[in-house]
């Protein structure tokens, strides 16, 4: 078991960690938010909602939460659901992954508890994209278990409380707030103790603008108490996302349609639908979508490395765009788009392509970069 005084923190004696639970309890009991998966205890619900409010603002996820649970009502529709109908449901939440990993997940809970939620957090620990804080908040919320949710809103919490001089930002310093939380937590309404955290830590004690004077909790914060709340919690700067210039290629038929295209390779938008998409200076990843060596690539200019790959001979347009920006994790794109036309539309059979009218994309996942696009090409 990790030693906090070798950390430089010492943990409260037994009479100061009860009062401090009633505190913060006390505060939730009065001020906690109604939200839709706070009235349930079912697991699998309380699941789909922290998986969503990962990188996603609560108020975002309210109605994709809504819909998810009416198209996937119970875990097995999860894990037969089709492709595209689980990533129509997360368009626009971005980090696709997640929604991708909840359902291999599902699919683990059919197969190997007969389509019920397990109940022990070991069992939970061990299904895919089911991190440490997942496992605790599902835990403790759904099954009342002591197990603490420590995420970035809860590690600044403790880091002022205790005034931590470790970075949260770091992987490796998880250990040093999981022993806190382990110390602290209620163990009687633990799901709540956790819930009551990241009320406070998204708000009153968040990372912008923060309000110290209104905390619950603020005469039990050594931050708080010695002056020096405005160190914590040590976090330092993120790497910048990688700066890519991208062309996109809107092509459209006599018909009036236009070319899109599914990313089956890709490493990123892989299930989606977008249009033909390549990077300027031929070093993506993206390159994938192409199917050919980057060497071939690096001899052809975009255009005609487009009609060289969707054997098409568009007629291209002289209709300049303003350059639209996405930004990613890791990488930000800088996207050009190029108008064509063309009268011969047959289409290669290597690739997943169609042509199909603007009005009609809805009907396909598209993630927030293609939106961009569109918009800027109906301007």
């Amino acid at each position: 078991m990790l030693d906090l005084k070798d950390y430089g923190i010492d943990m409260w004696n037994p009479e100061k960690i009860d009062s401090f639970r009633r505190t913060l309890l006390n505060w939730y009991d009065q001020e906690k938010r109604d939200l839709p998966w706070r009235r349930t205890t079912n697991p699998y619900f309380i699941w789909v909602s922290e998986i969503m409010l990962q990188q996603t603002q609560v108020q975002t996820v309210i109605p994709y939460y809504q819909r998810f649970l009416e198209w996937f009502p119970t875990i097995e529709k999860l894990a037969n659901a089709p492709e595209e109908k689980l990533l129509k449901a997360w368009e626009g939440l971005g980090y696709y992954s997640r929604v991708r990993n909840m359902q291999k997940a599902a699919q683990q809970i059919m197969t190997d508890f007969d389509g019920t939620f397990p109940s022990r957090f070991e069992d939970i620990s061990e299904l895919k994209g089911i991190g440490p804080y997942t496992a605790g908040a599902i835990s403790s919320i759904a099954f009342n278990l002591p197990e603490p949710a420590v995420d970035g809103n809860v590690m600044r919490v403790m880091a002022r409380l205790f005034e931590v001089d470790y970075d949260i930002g770091n992987p490796k310093n998880r250990k040093i707030f999981q022993a806190i939380m382990e110390k602290l937590i209620d163990p009687d309404r633990p799901g709540d103790f956790n819930q009551a955290l990241m009320d406070l830590g998204t708000d009153i004690e968040s990372a912008k603008n923060p309000r110290p004077d209104d905390s619950p909790i603020k005469f039990f914060c050594a931050a708080y108490l010695h002056g020096t709340y405005d160190k914590y919690p040590i976090k330092l700067p993120k790497k910048k996302p990688r700066p890519m210039e991208i062309q996109a290629f809107v092509i459209r038929n006599a018909e009036g349609k236009y070319l899109i295209e599914k990313n089956n390779a890709g490493p990123l938008l892989g299930g989606f639908w977008t249009f033909p998409i390549i990077e300027t200076n031929f070093q993506s990843q993206q390159m994938d979508l192409f199917g050919q060596s980057q060497e071939i690539l690096e001899t052809l200019s975009q255009k005609d490395a487009f009609s060289e790959h969707y054997q098409l001979q568009p007629t291209w347009h002289e209709t300049v765009h303003k350059k639209l920006t996405h930004t990613f994790s890791h990488q930000k794109w800088s996207i050009e788009l190029l108008e064509g036309s063309v009268s011969d539309d047959k289409l290669p059979n290597h690739l997943e392509l169609q042509w199909l009218h603007l009005e009609d994309f809805d009907n396909l996942p598209m993630a927030t970069p293609q939106k961009k696009m569109m918009a800027q090409l109906l301007k």
